[in-house]
């Protein structure tokens, strides 16, 4: 009797492990969302309730290309401090748009990162990633479940300097042609950020950077704009708060949406 309860246990054990396992497998065939930038695309607002949604819809890839359900924090840019940014609630309005198609999200914003730091071959110093390599290795993987429909942008603090600033254009444009030729992504839907206003009171120069940004949005085909204005900070006046960074969210599906009409 005592091996029958044994055996029954060892069977409901493997049976329970199999039910997670199958539960943490992601869709083959997925729209894929590249998530790229510095601190405000990773997310720094606290995380609650609504960070867990548990939709066996939208899915995300971490950094040991592992496939997970979404959840806030999407990325592990910076353990100790990463939270809820953009890119959850952004995956949860397309997911109203499109029903019917799983998201696969490919997170890899590098917290403090300039547009230097995302050149082949570079290893960020703060981090200790290399952003540009790890993100082309990683949206590799991710395509093998999926097609990339669009990549949002959130960058530009680390580069609001009056050494930098003027530099930036010619830079992101650059990046640019060098990510959609890497990635495959000539064709696909752009969305590039502003900074915000606490932001760009904080720092004079980052105005010039978000002239930058929305100059690059106009002027580009497949580039929209996703405007950070009256969005507020979680009380350092770099990071949005949590409900600041789900609006963003929602302007960035918001442009996307537009773009494709």
């Amino acid at each position: 009797m005592n091996m029958n309860f044994k055996g029954l246990s060892l069977f409901l054990g493997m049976l329970l492990g199999t039910t997670v396992a199958l539960a943490q497998t992601a869709p083959n065939q997925m729209d894929l969302y590249l998530l790229i930038g510095q601190s405000n695309m990773a997310g720094r607002g606290a995380t609650d309730a609504a960070s867990t949604p548990d939709s066996p819809k939208m899915w995300t890839i971490n950094r040991q290309n592992e496939w997970k359900m979404a959840a806030d924090p999407l990325h592990q840019d910076k353990p100790a401090v990463v939270g809820v940014g953009p890119g959850l609630t952004f995956a949860q309005e397309i997911l109203k748009k499109h029903p019917g198609r799983p998201i696969g999200l490919i997170p890899c914003a590098v917290g403090g990162s300039g547009i230097d730091d995302w050149q082949p071959g570079v290893r960020h110093e703060q981090t200790g990633i290399y952003a540009y390599d790890e993100m082309l290795a990683r949206v590799k993987e991710a395509q093998k479940r999926g097609t990339i429909k669009g990549i949002i942008w959130h960058q530009g603090e680390s580069d609001s300097s009056p050494e930098k600033k003027d530099a930036y254009a010619a830079k992101l444009a650059d990046f640019f042609k060098r990510l959609r030729r890497d990635t495959h992504t000539e064709n696909v839907p752009l969305v590039v950020g502003t900074l915000g206003d606490f932001y760009v009171a904080k720092n004079p120069d980052a105005a010039f950077i978000n002239a930058v940004i929305t100059d690059y949005a106009k002027n580009n085909k497949l580039v929209s704009l996703a405007s950070a204005s009256g969005l507020t900070h979680k009380g350092d006046d770099t990071h949005f708060d949590t409900a600041s960074a789900r609006e963003l969210g929602r302007r960035y599906a918001n442009a996307l949406f537009e773009r494709n009409k």
